[in-house]
């Protein structure tokens, strides 16, 4: 799909309340006469003053539309009514820092800015426009001319206007992802790069290796061998065709999203009068979301602001948790070097969590290295202390989450006010069979159910042949995966398949192309069947070497996909047969949004599911934090680099602080590893420096065990 200049899109002027038609630059409601309209004869008239006197109401004070220190705190209200120049708002999580945007932009329309200088910067249209209807509801309809819309939005509007010194016309087109994919592929098969046998990244990991080429202003081979080194033998290739792609686009006048922010800062850079007429066109600029930003989206804003310095960033250090986005910790650490005499205004009021899970977040960002120091504080001073939730086992864990949310909402919290975050997707997959058991319904959000996964489900139809040969649904599965097998070589060999009592005599008897696959595939399944002695573990193991090439050759992103199937190891290890194994992992229904049976009267409420990524800016009375394991949380693979640790540290900070009332951190205390057997683990490196006082630790046993875990912990049975 291309996006025209009036198609719906990331690129759609609308994304912006102001809009360029020839040479006015028009906001929501009226037309904003250029300067440049001025004739150079009337410039070059004489014009002498004529003195205005002052009338004694200007020489009051002037009379705001709203009383601004009564609706707002007073750290707010300083921030809110801050003098011009740089300003910097550490907004600690739930400060009411969209509330104090808010009135900001408010506050500079009622001190006398004009409306349409203001331009407000944020992650999405939809923040935009409601914090927009938001000063609406203060002041009234002045709001309506202030420019506020996505980063690529506002690129979009000012290319089309001023883009021709670049060589882009205004009526250029701007390229979805699918689009941009699709111009690589073509141009990937005319380098004949598509080659088979040369393993070539596919077209989407492409766009994504130039995606953060363009965001992080890093370069071709840094990005690869950084992050997709498993490509490293083609980055000369790589470099052939991106600059293919960079002429192509060029010669088609095509743009894709990140040409929007890469061209303007072209623009800005290249051109100085463009630059001042821009900057002095948007005198005062708001930023959302600062933490989030990249180095791209950084220096633009420093560029934005060329002439005057009026930037108001607002953001989390404590909340930078999209590194893997392209996002940098080091834009908001960096502000005030980058705008001398920034002043740094601090949020630590929170209306959202009481002061005992408060306490908690702050001990444990105190002890990261780098940060912007504040002290989140409440008036909610009276609630239970977090649970740091000792179980023996992933199921244990499992099953305690379920009673206690049972319990919960039987005291009278709602289930749609009850949240299971975690650090990966994966570590959810036995809870979910678990809430499924207990007719609990849920919603899972941040990427598609584990069990959902096309490698996971590969793995899976190998198992359930073994159980069941004449499953046709998984024997063809099973089959496409095959070298030289197409849809209609699988439809005969299934056909074939479910008529003999032997199925694997079929494979045996395969030839052609294919012939060598099948054979192999036949030996390994029938080896299975055979092998009652194999524990479900074991069995998984068998297939993951088999399936391994398999996935390294269809997948990319394979070393993620890895830590999926490790899982299975994991969740297979509690069962005792594989028909057991399979029949439970069927509970997990195909649907990506709500599970099963729900219980009557109560259709409208789920539990949330969801990685800590995908909550950010949510909040529920209670939040039940997983695996809260060392490899865990943090990740193993986060130990490479100081940087990578510190983001899991707030990552982990971003998930308590996500809790109103109630909140447990649960960790397994043996965990199975594929390669070294049963470990034991020890709880979040993270905790090691929390004050003991802050939780109540619970240990769990079972009903009618002894009291064999000591008097340091209480007992949950």
């Amino acid at each position: 799909m291309l996006i025209s200049m009036h198609a719906r899109g990331a690129g759609d002027s609308r994304f912006c309340r102001c809009k360029v038609f020839g040479g006015m630059l028009y906001s929501a409601t009226a037309p904003v006469t250029c300067l440049t309209a001025w004739s150079d004869a009337n410039m070059d008239r004489e014009i002498k003053p004529y003195i205005l006197k002052r009338t004694p109401d200007q020489d009051q004070v002037r009379k705001f539309s709203l009383d601004y220190a009564k609706e707002l705190n007073a750290q707010q209200y300083a921030a809110v009514t801050a003098a011009d120049g740089p300003a910097l708002v550490i907004a600690g999580a739930g400060s009411g820092k969209t509330r104090t945007l808010v009135h900001r932009v408010a506050y500079l329309i009622d001190s006398g800015v004009d409306p349409s200088q203001i331009l407000l910067l944020t992650f999405t249209r939809k923040s935009s426009e409601e914090m927009l209807e938001r000063v609406g509801a203060l002041i009234g309809s002045r709001s309506q001319r202030v420019c506020g819309g996505t980063f690529h939005s506002v690129a979009n509007m000012l290319l089309r206007r001023h883009g021709r010194v670049l060589g882009i016309e205004p009526g250029f087109t701007i390229m979805d992802r699918g689009d941009a994919e699709d111009l690589i592929a073509l141009l990937r098969a005319q380098l004949g790069l598509n080659e088979k046998d040369k393993r070539f990244p596919r077209k989407g990991t492409i766009a994504e290796i130039y995606s953060k080429c363009e965001n992080t202003l890093r370069g071709l081979e840094e990005i690869v061998l950084d992050e997709f080194s498993h490509f490293a033998d083609h980055l000369e290739a790589l470099g052939k065709l991106q600059r293919a792609y960079q002429a192509a686009k060029r010669q088609r006048q095509l743009l894709d999203y990140d040409d929007l922010l890469v061209l303007l800062r072209d623009l800005l850079t290249k051109d100085e009068p463009k630059r001042r007429a821009i900057s002095q066109q948007f005198r005062y600029i708001l930023v959302d979301e600062y933490q989030d930003t990249n180095r791209l989206q950084a220096e633009l804003i420093r560029k934005l602001a060329a002439t005057h310095d009026n930037v108001m960033v607002v953001g989390d250090d404590s909340q930078s948790i999209y590194a893997f986005r392209g996002a940098t910790f080091r834009n908001i650490m960096e502000f005030p070097s980058w705008f001398p005499g920034a002043k740094i205004y601090k949020l630590e009021e929170n209306y959202r969590s009481t002061q005992p899970i408060l306490s908690l977040a702050n001990e444990i960002i105190q002890e990261a290295p780098e940060k912007y120091t504040k002290h989140l504080f409440t008036r909610k001073l009276d609630g239970p202390l977090p649970a740091l939730v000792e179980a023996a086992g992933e199921n244990a864990q499992s099953r305690f989450v379920a009673q206690k949310i049972l319990e919960l909402r039987e005291e009278g919290v709602p289930l749609s006010e009850i949240a299971v975050l975690f650090r990966s997707s994966f570590h959810s997959f036995d809870l979910e069979i678990e809430l499924s058991r207990c007719g609990l319904p849920f919603v899972k959000r941040g990427g598609i159910k584990f069990i959902e996964a096309a490698h996971v489900k590969d793995l899976l139809a190998h198992l359930r042949v073994v159980v069941n040969p004449q499953d046709a649904v998984s024997w063809h599965r099973v089959l496409m995966l095959v070298e030289g097998v197409g849809p209609k070589k699988a439809q005969d060999l299934v056909a074939a398949m479910v008529r003999v009592n032997d199925p694997y005599q079929v494979l045996r008897d395969s030839s052609g192309r294919s012939g060598k696959g099948l054979k192999q595939l036949g030996v390994v399944l029938e080896n299975l069947s055979k092998s009652d002695d194999l524990s479900p573990t074991e069995q998984v193991n068998r297939v993951y070497e088999y399936y391994l090439p398999i996935l390294k050759d269809h997948h990319d992103d394979y070393p993620k996909r890895i830590r999926d199937l490790d899982h299975l190891h994991t969740i297979a290890e509690s069962y005792p047969g594989l028909t057991e194994f399979l029949a439970d992992l069927a509970l997990a229904p195909p649907d990506g949004s709500a599970v099963g049976v729900e219980p009557s009267g109560r259709d409208d409420e789920q539990v949330v599911l969801s990685t800590i990524h995908s909550a950010k800016g949510l909040e529920w009375q209670c939040v039940f934090l997983l695996w809260v394991v060392d490899g865990k949380f943090p990740s193993v693979f986060s130990f490479n680099t100081d940087e990578e640790l510190e983001e899991e540290r707030r990552l982990l900070y971003v998930a308590v602080t996500r809790a109103k009332r109630y909140l447990f951190l649960t960790y397994p205390i043996n965990v199975y590893d594929r390669s070294s057997g049963m470990l034991l683990s020890k709880p979040s490196r993270f905790l090691d420096h929390v004050s003991p006082r802050l939780f109540e630790t619970l240990a769990l046993v079972e009903e009618g065990h002894g009291h064999e875990w000591g008097h340091e912990h209480d007992r949950y049975v």
